[in-house]
C-alpha cells in the first residue's frame, strides 16, 4: 500500500508499474507535452511535473521513500529537491542537440540547456582607468595568476595508465548515504573518503613530480588591454580561453570591466564635459580671459567678450571639446559653469591701504555703463521713517548670542517653579 498516488497518477501509471511501463509512459507524455510541440500555456508545468514524477520513480531509493512517506518522507530525507532538470532528463531519452533537433523542426527551446562542452569559469576584473587615458585611449599591460595544465604530465596527473576511476564512488567523488532517524530515512552525500572528492585514485608514487597529482600548475600571464578613446564604464573587453585551464574542460575566459576614476577638475555625463570655473567679477562684468588646462595637456584659452556679463551660476559652452564618442570618435561638448567672486567692499585704496568708501565720481561712472536702478518701493509722505545702515555678520559672535539667550530662558523657566514651591512651604 503506498501513502501517496500523485507522481503514479501524474505518469498514468499504477503504483506495481515496471521499470519500462514507467519508461514508456514518460517518452509518451514528454512528447506529448514538450513545449517545443505543445503551445498551450498549461504545457510547460505539465512537462515538468511529469519530468519530476519520472526522475523520482525511477530511482529506486526515492521511489521506496515516497511509496512510504510520500512527498514529506522525500523532503524531510533530503531527496526531494534538486535533482535532474527536465530538459536534461528528456535529453537523455531523445538525444541532446537542442530540444528535438529536427524531430519537429526548427531550434531549441529557449530555457533548453546546451549539450556542448563544459567551460571553465570566466574571471572578471575590474579594471580602473583615469579620465585622461579615456580621453587620449591606452594600451595597459596587466598581469594575473591563472592555471595551465602542467607541462609535464599534460593535465594526467601522473604516469601514463596509473589514473584509476574511483571505485568507491564511481569517479563522481561524492557518495550517497543513507541514514534511518526514527521513522525516516535522511538521504545525503558527503566526499568519498576512497578518493578525497577527486573521483580518480592512484599510487602515491606515480604522481606527477611538478605538480603533484593536481594535474594543474599556476602561471603568471601578462594582458594587453587596450582602452579605446571615449570607452564608458561597464564596457566588458573579453579575452577569449584566456582563463583557467582544467582538464577535460575549454579555457575559461577573462574579463575586464573598465571603471572610469573620479576627475578633480572635469565631471564626464556620456560625451560631454563640466567644468566649474571661478571668475572675479570685474571679468564677469568687463570680459577678460579663462584658461583650462585639458586632459590632453592642451591648454583652452576662453575669451569672454567685453559686455557679455557672465551672471553666477550662468553655464556657457565650448562646442566640440568634450570627450570623443566610443568607437566613433566624434566630440562632445565642454559646459562651463561660472562662479563670480564679488569684492568685499568698492572704492580706491588710501593711504592706509585700506579701501575706502566710492567716491561720487566712481558711483556716476558706474552708472553709466550699468542698466538703470530698479525704480524703489518707496513709504508714503507721511509715513514716520528711520534710517539704518547695514553690518557685517560675524558668525562666532551670533552663534555667543544665541547661546547666551537659551541660557537666560533657562533661568526664567526655573523662577516661577522655585516661587510656587516657596509658596507652598509657607
Amino acid at each position: 500500500m503506498v501513502k501517496e498516488m500523485k507522481y503514479y497518477e501524474t505518469l498514468g501509471v499504477s503504483p506495481d508499474a515496471t521499470e519500462s511501463q514507467m519508461k514508456s509512459a514518460y517518452k509518451k507524455g514528454a512528447l506529448k507535452y514538450h513545449p517545443d510541440k505543445n503551445q498551450s500555456p498549461e504545457a510547460e508545468h505539465k512537462f515538468k511535473d511529469l519530468s519530476h514524477a519520472y526522475e523520482i520513480l525511477s530511482d529506486p531509493q526515492k521511489r521506496q521513500i515516497y511509496d512510504q512517506y510520500g512527498e514529506e518522507g522525500l523532503e524531510q530525507g533530503g531527496a526531494g529537491g534538486g535533482g535532474m532538470a527536465a530538459e536534461d532528463l528528456f535529453a537523455q531519452f531523445f538525444g541532446g542537440g537542442g530540444a528535438f533537433g529536427g524531430m519537429f523542426g526548427g531550434g531549441g527551446h529557449p530555457g533548453m540547456r546546451e549539450q556542448g562542452p563544459k567551460k571553465a569559469r570566466t574571471i572578471t576584473h575590474v579594471h580602473k582607468v583615469s579620465l585622461e587615458d579615456i580621453y587620449k585611449g591606452k594600451v595597459s599591460k596587466l598581469a594575473l595568476q591563472k592555471s595551465v595544465l602542467c607541462p609535464k604530465c599534460h593535465g594526467v596527473g601522473g604516469k601514463e595508465g596509473s589514473v584509476k576511476k574511483c571505485q568507491g564512488c564511481d569517479g563522481r567523488g561524492m557518495k550517497t548515504m543513507m541514514r534511518q532517524m526514527g521513522p525516516m530515512i535522511q538521504r545525503f552525500q558527503t566526499v568519498c573518503p576512497d578518493c578525497q572528492g577527486e573521483g580518480e585514485t592512484m599510487k602515491e608514487k606515480d604522481r606527477c613530480k611538478q605538480c603533484s597529482g593536481k594535474k594543474t600548475i599556476v602561471e603568471r600571464k601578462v594582458l594587453h588591454v587596450h582602452v579605446d578613446k571615449g570607452v564608458r564604464t561597464g564596457t566588458k573587453i573579453e579575452f577569449r580561453g584566456e582563463g583557467d585551464q582544467l582538464p577535460g574542460v575549454e579555457p575559461g575566459d577573462v574579463v575586464f570591466e573598465i571603471e572610469q576614476k573620479p576627475h578633480a577638475r572635469f565631471q564626464r555625463k556620456e560625451d560631454d564635459l563640466f567644468y566649474h570655473a571661478e571668475i572675479d567679477l570685474l571679468t564677469a562684468l568687463a570680459g577678460g580671459h579663462l584658461h583650462i588646462e585639458h586632459l590632453d595637456e592642451r591648454w583652452l584659452t576662453i575669451n569672454i567678450l567685453p559686455g557679455e556679463v557672465i551672471a553666477p551660476g550662468a553655464v556657457k559652452k565650448v562646442a566640440g571639446q568634450g570627450m570623443p564618442s566610443f568607437r566613433h570618435h566624434d566630440f562632445g561638448n565642454l559646459y562651463i559653469q561660472f562662479d563670480v567672486k564679488f569684492p568685499t567692499r568698492l572704492g580706491s585704496l588710501n593711504e592706509d591701504g585700506e579701501v575706502a568708501s566710492m567716491t561720487p565720481e566712481q558711483v556716476k561712472a558706474l552708472e553709466s555703463v550699468l542698466p538703470p536702478r530698479v525704480p524703489e518701493h518707496m513709504p508714503p509722505p507721511d509715513a514716520m521713517s528711520d534710517d539704518f545702515m547695514l553690518e557685517d555678520v560675524d558668525p562666532i559672535q551670533e552663534q555667543g548670542r544665541a547661546r547666551g539667550n537659551m541660557m537666560e530662558d533657562d533661568d526664567d523657566d526655573m523662577h516661577p517653579g522655585a516661587e510656587r514651591v516657596q509658596c507652598a512651604s509657607q
